[in-house]
């Protein structure tokens, strides 16, 4: 069956709808979504019922924009509280712990193969980085509650290691095509991805905020759509300067994801939405893509190469990696064992592809593989490990993400009604700028007999009633101090 305009929507909205129902039954039987997914793409593939898709530049094209949604949805619920503890150990194993599983895959590839070292050293740089699509999706839908920071860790680590990735990708696709490239223009590709990339990541984010507290849309619905579009001009705008978009763009999010903004509630919801979708439509892409028949002659290797990195190649990218800084050690297996390989590796496994390579095929079918072994593998058991090696918390004191706070439909602990007295300081000031506390919300104001519902951009006036929810009797003091009121007695009577 061949994908046209006529039949493309309905075929589209049929896997769609299937992953769907595939994804809410799965972890009865536990199986990651994905899989489920990523089969269910095969399945309608060419060794399936026929679907004709064999366009690397298009599947590339549709990993690019999802995983620019997954990493900004990411980004967004990243709480600078809580990953600012292991901000060092992050940035030490999305870098440092990248190159060196690179590196020692690169090594045994070529030491098992005829794969000649750059080819080698390519195929390392591909499977190199955990996959946030995939630590994401397995950790929250789990809801798996982690001791010693380590789910931020985690969480920071997937987030922020495709950069690296991305980079030692291109730098050795650029050996095995050309082979006399110096080692200083790759050392300059590597500083100017990862520092442009930084840089106006914060910077997008800084305009960004400025862009969605300052324009007046008149409708609340418009506001994620603007959030996409600075999502994109992120992206891109780092990408034509020469920095690392994806960098960029997670940097932006969790940037973003820390500041008071217009609606955020809104867009966070969106975004929640829209990064599950995408997540659905790039495995069921890839799926689509590989040909299971041609994986076949590989599956010997491939389990191999995934064996090595699962058991071998990934420990010694973390504890090489995480050797400054006190742990013990089995965090440190913990770590090593969440190296989830997802569809982040087979998106940049098409890169060979498009260059046209002579082990091109091989590679991405190796791959795919790989991302299919460790999914399956580990993916299945990080509970039984977490357990295992006693870094699970129990479920009655799992603790909760910021995203926790602003989708949680339930009534908060505690309730005031706060009256707003002439000449106080936060009059004619708007709800967002007067660093109302996260976690308490004005659920409704009163003025001039008529009750309102607010946003971030609502001025507070004189004699305004605001009802507040908090979460706790601190919050509840955080926000008589937010609005330069007396702190109230809270005692019982």
């Amino acid at each position: 069956m061949d994908l046209t305009i006529e039949n493309i929507l309905f075929v589209g909205s049929v896997l769609l709808f299937i992953s769907i129902l595939a994804g809410k039954t799965s972890y009865k039987f536990g199986v990651p979504t994905l899989i489920l997914f990523l089969a269910i793409g095969m399945a309608a593939g060419t060794n399936g019922i026929g679907i004709e898709f064999d366009n690397p530049r298009i599947a590339q094209f549709i990993g690019i924009v999802s995983l620019n949604f997954i990493l900004f949805s990411g980004g967004l619920d990243t709480s600078w509280k809580s990953i600012k503890p292991v901000l060092g150990q992050g940035i030490m194993l999305s870098t440092v712990g990248v190159f060196m599983t690179a590196l020692s895959v690169g090594l045994f590839v070529w030491a098992i193969t005829d794969f000649n070292i750059y080819e080698g050293l390519l195929l390392g740089a591909i499977v190199s980085s955990t996959d946030a699509a995939a630590v994401f999706s397995i950790l929250r839908s789990k809801s798996l509650a982690l001791k010693y920071k380590l789910r931020s860790t985690l969480e920071l680590e997937s987030g922020s290691n495709d950069p690296m990735a991305y980079v030692l990708t291109i730098a050795f696709l650029g050996l095995v095509t050309n082979p006399d490239v110096g080692t200083l223009d790759l050392i300059i590709l590597f500083f100017r991805q990862m520092f442009i990339g930084a840089a106006l990541g914060l910077l997008f984010g800084w305009l960004s905020k400025i862009a969605i507290n300052k324009i007046n849309l008149g409708f609340e619905g418009l506001y994620p759509v603007l959030v996409i579009s600075l999502m994109f001009v992120t992206f891109s705008s780092t990408d034509l300067v020469g920095g690392n978009g994806f960098l960029a763009v997670y940097l932006c999010a969790v940037y973003l994801g820390n500041q008071d903004l217009t609606h955020k509630r809104t867009i966070l919801k969106l975004y929640d939405g829209i990064a599950w979708l995408m997540q659905i439509v790039l495995f069921l892409t890839l799926g689509l893509l590989v040909t299971p028949i041609e994986i076949i002659p590989y599956i010997g290797l491939g389990l191999a190469i995934s064996l090595f990195l699962i058991f071998v190649s990934r420990p010694i990218g973390v504890f090489f990696s995480l050797i400054p800084f006190k742990m013990k050690m089995r965090r440190r297996w913990y770590v090593s064992w969440v190296g989830l390989r997802g569809a982040v590796p087979i998106v940049f496994a098409t890169y060979p592809l498009i260059a046209g390579i002579e082990k091109a095929n091989i590679i991405f079918n190796i791959v795919f593989f790989i991302s299919l072994t460790s999914v399956l593998i580990q993916g299945t058991s990080l509970s039984k490990v977490a357990d295992w090696l006693k870094v699970a918390l129990p479920q009655k004191v799992k603790p909760r993400s910021p995203l926790d706070y602003f989708l949680d439909e339930t009534p908060k602990t505690s309730m005031v009604e706060v009256d707003i007295p002439f000449e106080n300081p936060v009059i004619g000031k708007k709800i967002l700028d007067i660093g109302f506390p996260k976690n308490a919300i004005i659920a409704m104001l009163r003025r001039n007999g008529k009750y309102l519902t607010p946003n971030g951009q609502t001025e507070i006036k004189a004699n305004d009633q605001l009802l507040v929810l908090a979460e706790h009797e601190d919050s509840i003091r955080a926000v008589y101090k937010a609005l330069h009121l007396p702190e109230p007695d809270l005692s019982d009577d």
